[in-house]
């Protein structure tokens, strides 16, 4: 595996924290990280909303991403409460799609951390509606 893969999981498990914002708002059991095309790790957590307008941790990093002035991604590493890694949803998937139309299939997405198992966006989302 990558040495990325770690640096990324790594990132990840730092801003992951479990914690209640309010008593209608919780965030952190979810950390993503995400690297863009520049090589640059962005960081992001869920947040998770009583009335459901909270986001992906995966979205989220990408929005930190964007954020700070970058647009284009490379990996995305989610890492779930229980310490492993797992894949986007379908919103997550459609948002990467949408931001690199002509490119999403090259996004890498870690799949299995422990195995090392990657796959592509164009793996989990073979034929793109648009």
């Amino acid at each position: 595996m990558e040495k990325i893969w770690t640096d990324l999981y790594d990132a990840a498990k730092k801003v992951q924290r479990d914690r209640n914002i309010s008593k209608q708002v919780s965030a952190g059991c979810v950390a993503a990280a995400v690297e863009a095309v520049s090589g640059k790790i962005y960081v992001g957590v869920c947040v998770d909303t009583a009335c459901s307008l909270g986001i992906c941790a995966e979205r989220n990093a990408m929005f930190n991403m964007i954020t700070n002035g970058e647009g284009e991604l490379r990996r995305v590493l989610a890492l779930m409460p229980d310490g492993k890694t797992g894949a986007p949803c379908g919103a997550c998937r459609e948002f990467m799609a949408q931001l690199m139309p002509d490119r999403y299939g090259e996004v890498e997405i870690m799949m299995d951390y422990s195995s090392g198992r990657v796959l592509t966006l164009e793996d989990l989302v073979p034929e793109w509606w648009i």
